[in-house]
């Protein structure tokens, strides 16, 4: 089996300062590709909500490319400063702390992630018109499921219903590894 690939060095860089914060809740390498990945893909502005100690962040500058943008924002002000730290010379991303409806002021916005550790914070009548036309968001943290309707712990999961059915989303969840799905939703 061969090594995976080596991290970037802004995402080492942000693993680093989580463990420092004492930080644990982070967004995962598969995750993190994806993001890069999209990022890649996008111009303008994007957005993150729930930055943390921003390695979902890192992620996403690791693949930014033509001069886009990216403004994320934490509630947490250790967090958020600690973040800070990361991108204090990086023209390219802006670390508010402040609540992730901060953000409005801002967009329209080319990509979302929204990262909050709590999907269901953030529904989709709440960021549509955050995203310019075919704009992308990404939410992570679900558990795959391959029933329908979507099940977790018990009930129907009503998040992940909402975003795959929305007429004015194309998205599709996507399995990131054997015990974790993001979910893609680009904006029509």
């Amino acid at each position: 089996m061969s090594a995976p690939p080596e991290l970037p060095r802004i995402v080492s860089r942000a693993f680093d300062v989580s463990r420092k914060a004492g930080y644990v809740g982070f967004c995962r390498n598969e995750t993190g590709r994806l993001l890069a990945a999209l990022a890649a893909t996008r111009g303008g502005t994007m957005a993150e909500f729930g930055t943390g100690c921003g390695v979902g962040t890192a992620w996403l500058r690791s693949g930014v490319r033509n001069g886009a943008r990216i403004i994320t924002a934490e509630l947490n002000p250790k967090l958020a400063t600690a973040a800070a730290e990361i991108f204090e010379d990086d023209d390219h991303v802006e670390v508010l702390e402040a609540d992730w409806s901060t953000l409005h002021e801002r967009g329209p916005y080319s990509l979302i992630f929204l990262d909050s550790g709590d999907p269901g914070s953030v529904r989709v009548d709440a960021v549509v018109d955050l995203l310019e036309p075919g704009g992308i968001v990404v939410l992570d943290d679900f558990t795959p499921c391959e029933l329908w309707p979507p099940i977790a712990y018990g009930r129907v999961d009503t998040l992940r219903e909402e975003w795959l059915t929305d007429e004015r989303f194309t998205a599709v969840e996507v399995m990131i590894a054997s015990d974790a799905s993001a979910i893609i939703a680009t904006r029509r």
